[in-house]
């Protein structure tokens, strides 16, 4: 029972950050229950199974928050679903750790593009040039194989490029591909469970998970719809940054010192940003009192 309600609590906090974020669910409750000394092969088995359900639930609170575009979202899933699919059936033949670390470099320097743009250069008028339907299916296949074949990566890839052009609300950014992720973790589950089969799946450890989940997605829902556009994207910048951080640092397999250093002066940076945030958004709101 303590087991379930530990879990319950990390499934809670991973939904958390990722329904308000966009990203993160793979990392946190990977990260969480590799602490707790469950094995990385069915940490990954467990959570992709218990993402059926809470991408469902998360989706469904931003639809009725107003948060989705629903063409991102069409167009997205269809790519995303295959890439996905055919990531979990070969992911024993892929060597999804090698070409993980290229892929964070790529994600880091859009996370670093991505604070910069929400901290000096938010423009509240959106582009009036949309994203044609061709963009959209490169990048759903890409992100949705790397989420199967690298634990992780709908969100931390998708989130970024879409934000990286001034054509759509953060919150709209961040609803739509945390909807369109129920498709990518059903084809991704369907794969898993076609070459791993039910064993690596701890069916206790997916309903923690669950619940933990359904309880944070309305949650984190209401968070986006109120939260300030270069607020939102200075978050999600900064969370983009130290997840492909932790992948980029995990691969050179530096002294552990070496990385808490790294970690800290980082986090610093972050918080400077945030707090940045934080000030011109009570200076604005001053001058509009006036």
């Amino acid at each position: 029972m303590n087991k379930l309600i530990i879990l319950a609590i990390i499934g809670l906090v991973a939904q958390l950050i990722d329904g308000s974020l966009g990203m993160a669910y793979g990392v946190t409750s990977t990260s969480l229950l590799l602490m707790f000394g469950i094995s990385p092969a069915v940490a990954s088995a467990s959570i992709h199974m218990a993402e059926v359900i809470t991408t469902a639930a998360s989706g469904i609170s931003h639809i009725r928050f107003g948060n989705v575009d629903k063409k991102i979202v069409y167009r997205l899933i269809i790519p995303g679903s295959i890439g996905a699919f055919l990531g979990a059936c070969f992911l024993s033949a892929i060597p999804g750790e090698v070409i993980k670390p290229f892929i964070s470099i790529f994600l880091l320097i859009l996370g670093i593009f991505v604070i910069y743009r929400f901290l000096f250069k938010w423009n509240k008028s959106l582009s009036k040039k949309k994203w044609t339907k061709k963009r959209f299916i490169p990048l759903g296949f890409i992100a949705g194989f790397f989420d199967a074949t690298g634990g992780g990566g709908w969100g931390p890839i998708t989130t970024p490029i879409l934000l990286t052009d001034n054509q759509m609300e953060p919150r709209k950014v961040i609803s739509s591909v945390d909807t369109s992720e129920f498709a990518i973790a059903i084809s991704s589950t369907v794969g898993f469970l076609l070459t791993l089969g039910w064993s690596t799946i701890h069916l206790p450890w997916v309903l923690g998970l669950m619940i933990g989940g359904i309880i944070a997605a309305p949650i984190a829902a209401w968070l986006v719809k109120v939260m300030p556009t270069n607020l939102l994207g200075t978050l999600v910048g900064g969370i983009i940054i130290m997840t492909n951080l932790r992948t980029l640092l995990l691969a050179i397999n530096l002294p552990s010192i070496v990385n808490l250093y790294i970690y800290s002066i980082l986090g610093m940076l972050w918080l400077t940003a945030i707090c940045f945030v934080l000030w011109k958004l009570k200076k604005e709101k001053g001058l509009s009192g006036k």
